[in-house]
């Protein structure tokens, strides 16, 4: 970011309206950078810092470190450690929508933020006592949840409402600068990403999961002190009480709903794919030839060949790292040049990465389909696998994260960032669900009989989960009818949409229902080994086909704090 002359807007901005705490509750009038961005982005790469240190370090411990009350050895099969890891990451992406009501209705951005970073300390702190006296008493594992679920409710909470507050501090005149700081919020996500996944690591193998998950603490607490500091620096967006439902129900905002929802549904199987980075690329790791040979011996890091064995865990640092080298390539060099040919609009961006994820995801496959005819890949297959998908997610979810904001109707910021971030739940949700079953699958010992009966209560999610989904469409697909359609049409919309989820709910149960019961009862082995990258290849492909479809009808409005709507 560059930095201001002494007679520049941000050093004697135009003073905006303040409340009883003196506080800011309008953007400064400034073509600079706002004075808050720097204790906000500050704060950002610290916390990100805690959760990515914590999460990097969470199969690994529960399927190598995880003990009992007596001390002996209590670790988890891996498809139930990743169900574990990929459900945490479903609670943490859907508890920012409740985070973002809590702040948009009742509270305000910036309690709701201070309140849950405390938390969300605590959350890391009971995770650090599980390497404590007090485990003998305790079961860790029960530690490991409480640990866990403090976690989710703390970061999922102030998700939304922290990455709303960024978009909340530019006006008309500066909002040239919303893109440019989106994406250095999205490098500070990344650059503390990237030293706790090498940190964290070697902190659980050297010293234990006490350190492993207090180092994290630590620095989240660091993150909630410099976030304090800022407050006098921010423009304090007051909760809209009332109009906040006022907003959401009306016409304008079930639209705006409306128009994102798809989006979302799509960006759904891109997170259940991306977040295996951290769960299934781990354990795949565990399989392949890890050296590295640097050419020289240093002692204590290297072998006498001069080799270093990266851990496991440790591969996810590539991700962070490339992201900051290639947001400023692509935000200067790439999108510029492709600029010259196509009109890169943001759904074009998202619709690329989409078809980049699915790449990365035959890589890692073509890489299992090497470690099944036993040979032993070097790990510079998941170089060229990051580089692909690290490409997806600039394009998906830096692109996403600006566009929902600029899409949001203005007392609905947050609110609709929690709605983004449930795609990421979602998709989380997605992929535990996968895993949970694929044990379930087998052939087991207790015979066929019984595996069909935990066939049949999984297919239960699905209906759950088609419902949930049918749900969110009907709603706002109603709201939009009752304000713009007559009233003998509103009947025959919602009679008509009943019919056709409930035909599809059904027809899809009972395909899900037929296939998952020829697989128990052939025995055969259905999303495991490569086949399991093939599984997710082929659901995001297909997620993509749909995005194409679906692209070029979209209609949206462009919205910041201080502007009138404008179409997009």
């Amino acid at each position: 970011m560059s930095q201001t002359t002494p007679d520049s807007p941000m050093e004697n901005p135009h003073s905006p309206p303040t409340d009883s705490h003196g506080y800011a509750t309008k953007p400064y009038e400034t073509e600079g950078m706002p004075p808050g961005i720097p204790y906000i982005i500050g704060n950002e790469a610290a916390e990100r810092f805690s959760f990515y240190g914590m999460r990097t370090i969470l199969v690994i411990f529960m399927t190598q470190y995880l003990m009992n009350t007596l001390g002996a050895d209590a670790f988890m099969p891996k498809e139930e450690a990743k169900e574990w890891y990929h459900y945490f990451v479903t609670a943490v992406y859907f508890l920012p929508i409740f985070g973002a009501v809590a702040a948009d209705w009742l509270f305000g951005k910036y309690p709701t933020i201070m309140g849950l970073s405390i938390v969300y300390c605590l959350g890391h702190g009971v995770l650090a006592l599980m390497d404590s006296p007090v485990a003998q008493s305790i079961e860790p594992r029960t530690l490991l949840w409480v640990g866990l679920i403090l976690i989710a409710v703390g970061s999922g909470g102030i998700k939304p409402c922290v990455s709303s507050h960024v978009g909340d501090q530019f006006g008309t005149k500066n909002k040239h600068l919303v893109s440019k700081v989106y994406s250095w919020f999205y490098f500070s996500i990344n650059f503390g990403s990237f030293f706790s996944t090498l940190l964290t690591p070697i902190l659980l193998a050297k010293y234990g999961s006490g350190w492993a998950f207090g180092i994290p603490g630590i620095l989240m607490a660091i993150a909630t002190f410099m976030f304090w500091m800022g407050r006098d620096k921010y423009v304090h967006i007051p909760p809209s009480g009332e109009r906040f439902f006022k907003e959401t129900f009306s016409r304008d905002g079930m639209l705006a709903i409306l128009n994102l929802i798809p989006l979302y549904i799509v960006i759904m199987m891109f997170w259940a794919l991306f977040d295996q980075s951290g769960s299934e690329w781990v354990l795949q790791a565990e399989h392949m030839n890890r050296g590295i040979n640097i050419g020289f011996n240093i002692p204590g890091l290297t072998n006498d060949q001069g080799v270093i064995e990266v851990l496991s865990s440790q591969i996810q640092a590539i991700n962070p790292l490339l992201v900051m080298i290639m947001i400023p390539a692509f935000a200067y060099g790439l999108y510029p040049f492709l600029n010259r040919f196509i009109a890169l609009t943001s759904l074009r961006k998202i619709g690329a990465g989409l078809f980049l994820t699915v790449l990365a995801f035959v890589t890692t496959g073509y890489v299992e389909h090497l470690i099944e005819q036993g040979q032993h890949p070097h790990i510079i297959w998941h170089l060229w696998a990051y580089i692909i998908l690290t490409a997806a997610e600039i394009m998906v979810s830096i692109t996403t994260l600006e566009f929902s904001y600029t899409q949001a109707p203005k007392t609905m910021k947050s609110f609709i960032q929690g709605l983004y971030l449930m795609s990421t739940a979602m998709g989380n949700f997605f992929t535990g669900w996968v895993n949970g079953l694929i044990p379930q699958i087998r052939p087991a010992k207790e015979g066929v009989d019984k595996v069909i009966e935990y066939g049949i209560f999984d297919i239960l999610w699905v209906i759950f989960l088609t419902a949930s989904m049918s749900t969110i469409f009907l709603f706002p697909c109603y709201m939009i009818a009752r304000n713009l359609l007559p009233d003998n049409l509103k009947v025959a919309i919602r009679v008509g949409f009943t019919i056709i989820i409930a035909i599809a709910s059904g027809i899809l149960t009972y395909l899900l229902d037929q296939f998952f019961r020829d697989a128990m009862i052939n025995g055969t082995m259905i999303v495991e080994g490569q086949n399991y990258y093939w599984f997710f290849a082929g659901c995001m492909l297909a997620t993509s086909v749909v995005f194409l479809v679906w692209s070029p009808f979209y209609r949206g409005k462009y919205i910041l704090q201080d502007t009138t709507e404008t179409a997009t």
